[in-house]
């Protein structure tokens, strides 16, 4: 793959915002604004891809339930299982006596992950649910 070569360009904006990029940068360890933007318009490019359904994504879905509710076991593994083309890996963790904590690895189509989470969130008995949604990499050169 061709590494892109590197653009110049000016951004104007007001000196406040400017010195508040200056400190976070410095907090986040960017070695200068450049860095910075760029990273920030990854941020918002991963954004956009993730709201387009025929975007490729990977992410996570996170939920919290009390497993002694009846049948949550279940039907959650019974949606896993209908969606095993997208969820790549799990992760199981007993939280405290009564809750836990599931995060599924997702890879896939943007619009079949967003499905695959609202049907996981909404399940009777998830008390929360996120999903968080990242790139698979290949649109990027770091």
């Amino acid at each position: 793959m061709k590494k892109d070569s590197i653009t110049r360009f000016s951004i104007s904006m007001a000196g406040d915002l400017v010195r508040q990029l200056d400190l976070m940068s410095q907090e986040k360890g960017f070695a200068n604004r450049s860095q910075a933007v760029a990273d920030m318009v990854r941020a918002r490019l991963v954004e956009h891809y993730g709201q387009k359904g025929d975007s490729e994504i990977a992410g996570t879905i996170t939920l919290v339930y009390d497993h002694h509710r009846r049948n949550i076991q279940g039907l959650l593994t019974d949606i896993q299982h209908d969606h095993g083309d997208v969820i790549i890996a799990t992760m199981h963790v007993h939280l405290d006596h009564h809750n836990c904590m599931e995060v599924l690895a997702v890879r896939g189509r943007a619009d079949a992950i967003k499905q695959v989470a609202d049907n996981l969130i909404a399940a009777k008995g998830v008390k929360h649910g996120k999903l968080t949604v990242t790139t698979t990499g290949e649109e990027f050169e770091k």
